[in-house]
């Protein structure tokens, strides 16, 4: 699975405050309900959203592919709005270069240089599809209306203003969308972090009330287990919203976690399918609770386990860097718990160095978080119990959450693990 927070109590312990985004009230009559958008022709259409990720848009053969299928899907009747990440390695050859002329970027400057990415795809992609008769139309995170908050490298939609996609949807175009991207309330450039331009993608699908919200990718759906790890693992037909953000905080890459909170908050379905091959893939949708049903298990192997005396001087050095907790358990003034996340850290190095020199922090290196993901996973001991047994390795911690049970391991360790548990709570099922 290449595929966060769901329940009360996980987002409690997020340590977060940042807000939700804001769905800017539509101009009216373009929009009246979910799935009837703006009309040219005087008869109201569906809005659909699609989202194509950096390996399906990766070179010129890739993104024609994509034109010929948004191309199929305008012809159906549907207006489309088109969200690009950028061509294949493209943002981590960016990294690359930053760290080669730093080697803790400076943020901002690295926000400019990173959405330099999805630009180049959107104009590569609006090139294709007028080269097929299509009229389509590329815009930026900017003029697209994405507004966020002032953290760069990592900023957090706050309201979405789509006045330019709404009046280009109106001519009867197809508007291409730069994912990752926004601007502050200060006119800055932002990037959403890793994973962002499903953000972007599930943000303009509320505000523009579309019919489905597509994310597409080079794997066709959501799966129980990643199958580079585990080659038996399963296709899911269907998740709740709840379930895919806990996969998303375990390390599942299909999806991002704050693009699943987005559609949770704002009743959006995703469908989790791939570009080019057929299939129905994995819909994410709002479902009531029910009895114990295993979604998955996934690991993260690329974190830090962070013990302090002092948890506001821990969150001060973290800030600094552009570093957060995805969980942190407090005792006192004392941190007992942090567990940070690299994906979006640019300067590691830099950061472990200032960790290191801050009276009173532990850091702890060499160790993942593999999850078991389910639905009551956390409801009883038995549980716990079986998973304890079936990892057959002593976790360095333990989390249980409704939804989510989760051991601190050994990295080396991590990849067997997960195959472990997989046989036991997934094979057996």
């Amino acid at each position: 699975m290449r595929g966060p927070a769901g329940s009360s109590e996980q987002r409690n312990r997020r340590f977060s405050s940042r807000p939700h985004a804001e769905v800017h009230p539509l101009p009216q009559p373009l929009v009246s309900t979910r799935g009837r958008g703006s009309t040219y022709t005087g008869v109201p259409v569906s809005v659909v959203v699609q989202k194509y990720g950096g390996s399906s848009v990766a070179d010129v053969e890739r993104i024609q592919r994509v034109a010929a299928r948004v191309a199929e899907t305008r012809a159906q009747g549907h207006q489309v709005v088109v969200v690009v990440s950028a061509m294949g390695d493209t943002t981590d050859e960016l990294l690359d270069l930053a760290r080669q002329v730093s080697p803790d970027p400076h943020r901002r400057e690295l926000d400019m240089l990173l959405t330099a990415g999805e630009r180049i795809s959107m104009a590569l992609l609006g090139m294709a599809l007028h080269a097929r008769g299509v009229e389509a139309v590329s815009f930026t995170g900017s003029q697209s209306g994405i507004i966020t908050d002032g953290a760069h490298t990592n900023a957090r939609i706050l309201e979405v203003r789509p006045v330019r996609i709404l009046e280009e949807l109106g001519k009867g175009r197809v508007v291409i969308v730069a994912g990752y991207q926004g601007v502050s309330r200060d006119k800055e450039v932002t990037t959403l972090g890793r994973g962002g331009s499903d953000t972007t993608a599930v943000a303009l699908a509320a505000a523009l009330g579309a019919e489905v919200c597509e994310i597409c990718s080079d794997v066709d759906g959501v799966y129980t287990a990643d199958p580079r790890v585990v080659p038996r693992s399963q296709r899911l037909s269907e998740l709740s919203h709840e379930e895919m953000q806990e996969l998303a905080l375990a390390g599942a890459r299909v999806l991002n976690a704050q693009a699943v909170e987005f559609a949770r908050d704002r009743g959006i379905v995703i469908h989790a399918r791939s570009t080019f091959a057929p299939g129905q893939g994995t819909r994410i949708a709002p479902r009531a609770s029910r009895e114990l049903r295993i979604s998955g298990v996934a690991q993260d192997p690329d974190l830090l386990v962070l013990r302090a005396e002092d948890g506001a001087a821990l969150a001060e050095v973290l800030q600094k860097h552009g570093a957060w907790p995805r969980e942190l358990w407090l005792d006192g003034p004392s941190a007992r718990l942090a567990l940070v996340p690299l994906e979006n850290v640019h300067g590691a190095a830099v950061l472990l160095d200032a960790l290191r020199g801050t009276p009173g922090v532990t850091v702890e290196e060499g160790l993942a978080q593999v999850s078991i993901v389910g639905s009551g996973i956390g409801a009883s001991r038995d549980e716990l119990s079986r998973a304890l047994r079936a990892a057959q390795v002593a976790p360095r911690a333990v989390l249980v959450s409704p939804l989510r049970i989760a051991l601190l391991v050994p990295r080396a360790e991590a990849a067997e693990c997960v195959r472990r548990l997989h046989a036991e709570f997934v094979g057996r099922s």
